[in-house]
């Protein structure tokens, strides 16, 4: 049943949203002695944001903190938008819903934490990592079996590419004789 219900709420998305620290990392913040805040992404996850970003989708990034190596890897896979150092986040969703003329129906959001849950009690496709506080598995419809920063990120973006019909490419092959 709930298998069936994020399905169908998949079948309707038009715009991929997600949190950074314990979604598209496994949650883990590191210092250098200077104060400088490295973050370590998955590759499987990024080439799914590239295969979502290629199929027409819209990607976002909403994230509380504001970090130099996130503008970095939103750069790199061509997220459609950035939002750094927003607490709350729901304002910023708004403003990603007028900008694109699409309701809540057409948007996954993933997150992993408390600041997310108002975000998730609004979106047509709730999401999260295997790792996530309870109360955020609690109200979501698709439940990755991978945790942040581990393959969640590419499960989703497999799972609304197949609900949706959308044959896998296969980047690497491109240009190339089979």
């Amino acid at each position: 049943m709930a298998k069936e219900i994020a399905l169908n709420a998949a079948k309707k998305i038009k715009m991929l949203v997600f949190d950074v620290d314990g979604v598209m990392t496994d949650g883990s913040i590191t210092y250098d002695e200077n104060g400088i805040e490295y973050k370590t992404f998955n590759a499987k996850d990024g080439h799914g944001i590239v295969r979502m970003n290629k199929s027409g989708f819209i990607t976002a990034i909403i994230t509380a903190r504001n970090n130099g190596t996130v503008t970095h890897r939103a750069k790199n896979l061509n997220f459609t938008e950035l939002y750094q150092g927003y607490k709350f986040k729901l304002p910023a969703l708004e403003e990603l819903l007028k900008k694109y003329n699409i309701g809540y129906e057409n948007v996954s959001y993933m997150g992993d934490d408390l600041p997310d849950i108002c975000i998730l009690e609004k979106v047509g496709l709730a999401c999260c990592p295997n790792d996530a506080v309870k109360e955020v598995q609690e109200i979501c419809n698709f439940k990755s079996s991978y945790g942040g920063g581990k393959g969640a990120v590419r499960e989703l973006c497999d799972f609304i590419l197949e609900s949706q019909g959308i044959e896998k490419e296969y980047l690497v092959c491109e240009g190339q004789n089979r």
